[in-house]
Parts: structure tokens; C-alpha cells; sequence
């Protein structure tokens, strides 16, 4: 099972997981791109979708509304707060470049109209995650806080050279409040271009075992099974994770192998207290 797919740059939008094509069945994600002036219409059919602005700036218009002009970044290591726009089922709206433009497009089924919402850099969340080697800053763009019904998105920044998600950690069971049943997609950016990191996505029988040398500009697919990530040295490691499940949030168990390690951090909260 292929779960890594890569990006390559067009204008308009380019889809690269589908729900039909891919190992997912309610989470699919694309990228939009465009240069100054340049346009494209978007219609989110049965998608709750949320655009995750990437680079540079846009001016959205539907049903008679204009958002002109938004976005608050030339990359996303420049600010890692990002401003999104969250669109509903059945809404076709279009997209044009001021400047150029890179917008990450993440849609999860659902059968719940929602509202249009435009979502400033004030509403995201940052929060530093972990410890040492396995520390990370992350932020939570699209949750319960938000007008979504299914999606949850934000973005991690890997400390280089540390791990992020661990102790590994899946959410395939219906087993609430402990863990959901969710699907995920972590979309990968390096600073500089040519750094990678290293994806592990596993089951404790073995079935899926699969590790992958992730470059700028790939995504890997989780249907099911535990994941973990690790940055290589020298490089900072940017992923935007997106879920869609029954149940937004982090509903998850960890690795009953590793999961002793997360006793680490939970000593060193209570030293540093």
C-alpha cells in the first residue's frame, strides 16, 4: 500500500488525494496555486472545506461576498498562524491570486450546512507540544471552535532533529472518549527546500508497516494504524495534518510498546511546576 503522494506545482487547483482514488474514504485534500489576477472556481459539492493559507494573499468571492485580500504570509515559516476561510456543502465560490499564491484545500464529507466563515490569524491556537527529542509547536486552525461539523486541521513545526507524535498514536476505533475512528493527511514543507523527514505508519499484526523518506511538497495518507514523524537535523520540518472523523479533537490511544515514553513529559511537567 502506496500512502505517499507528491504535489507537483500547476496553476489552478490539482487534487492529490481523492475519496475514490486513494486509501481514504471521507478526507481528500488539493492544493490551489495561482499567480497575480489569476482565478479558479471551486464548488465543495458534498466537502465541507477548509483553505489553509500557505503563501501569499487572495480575494475570495461568493453568493455576492467579497473576502479581498486576505492572507499573512509569504511562507509558512514566517508566521505560524495562518489565516483560512472554511466553506460549506453545496457552495461554489472563486479564488483569485494577489500575487502569487499557494492555498492548501482540505474537504471531509458530511452531510451538515454550515456557514461560510473567514478565520484570522487571531483565532488560531498555538501550543508547544512534547519534550525533547520529541517537541513541536502546533497549531489548531479548524476545530469544534469553528464552523466545521467534521474537519479538524492545524499545522506542526518539528524542532530539527526531533521526533513529533510520539509515542505513536492511531484513532481507528470506535472507543469514545479514548479514541475515535478518524482519517488523516500530513502535507510536508522543509526549510531549506531539500530537507526530508521520515514517516512511520504501522499495526501491531503487521499488516501495514510502511516507512517513508518525505520531501517538500508530498503528503502521506492515514486510513488506519499508528504514525510518527521525525525530522532530520539542520532542517525545520512543517506538516499540515488534517482529520475528519465522527468526533473533532484528538481522540486517540498510543503504541502500548512506547507509550511508557510519554511518562518522560508527563515528569518533566511536573519538575518544571
Amino acid at each position: 500500500m502506496n500512502l505517499k503522494k507528491k504535489y507537483q506545482k500547476q496553476r489552478g487547483y490539482m487534487p492529490l488525494s481523492t475519496i475514490g482514488e486513494s486509501s481514504l474514504k471521507r478526507l481528500e485534500f488539493g492544493i490551489i496555486e495561482l499567480g497575480d489576477g489569476e482565478l479558479t472556481t471551486y464548488d465543495t459539492k458534498d466537502r465541507e472545506t477548509a483553505f489553509i493559507l500557505l503563501e501569499g494573499h487572495c480575494t475570495v468571492r461568493f453568493d455576492g461576498d467579497v473576502w479581498e485580500n486576505i492572507g499573512n504570509r509569504e511562507t509558512v515559516f514566517e508566521n505560524k498562524r495562518a489565516v483560512s476561510f472554511y466553506m460549506p456543502i453545496g457552495q461554489t465560490l472563486t479564488v483569485e491570486g494577489v500575487g502569487h499564491v499557494k492555498i492548501a484545500v482540505c474537504g471531509a464529507v458530511t452531510k451538515e450546512k454550515s456557514i461560510p466563515q473567514l478565520l484570522p490569524e487571531e483565532h488560531v491556537v498555538l501550543k508547544r507540544l512534547g519534550i525533547q527529542p520529541w517537541e513541536r509547536e502546533t497549531s489548531f486552525i479548524i476545530d469544534e471552535n469553528s464552523n466545521a461539523k467534521e474537519l479538524t486541521v492545524g499545522e506542526a513545526y518539528v524542532t530539527p532533529g526531533n521526533w513529533a507524535g510520539f509515542p505513536p498514536h492511531k484513532h481507528d476505533e470506535d472507543n469514545m472518549p479514548a479514541e475515535c475512528v478518524a482519517e488523516e493527511i500530513y502535507y510536508f514543507l522543509f526549510e531549506p527546500e531539500q530537507g526530508f523527514a521520515v514517516q512511520c505508519a504501522y499495526t501491531l499484526d503487521g499488516s501495514l508497516d510502511e516507512t517513508y523518506r518525505v520531501k517538500n511538497d508530498e503528503l502521506v495518507e492515514f486510513p488506519y494504524g499508528y504514525h510518527t514523524t521525525v525530522s532530520t537535523p539542520g532542517y525545520s520540518t512543517y506538516f499540515l495534518w488534517m482529520m475528519a472523523g465522527d468526533y473533532q479533537g484528538f481522540y486517540r490511544s498510543l503504541d502500548p510498546e512506547h507509550v511508557w515514553v510519554s511518562e518522560l513529559e508527563n515528569k518533566k511537567s511536573e519538575k518544571d511546576e
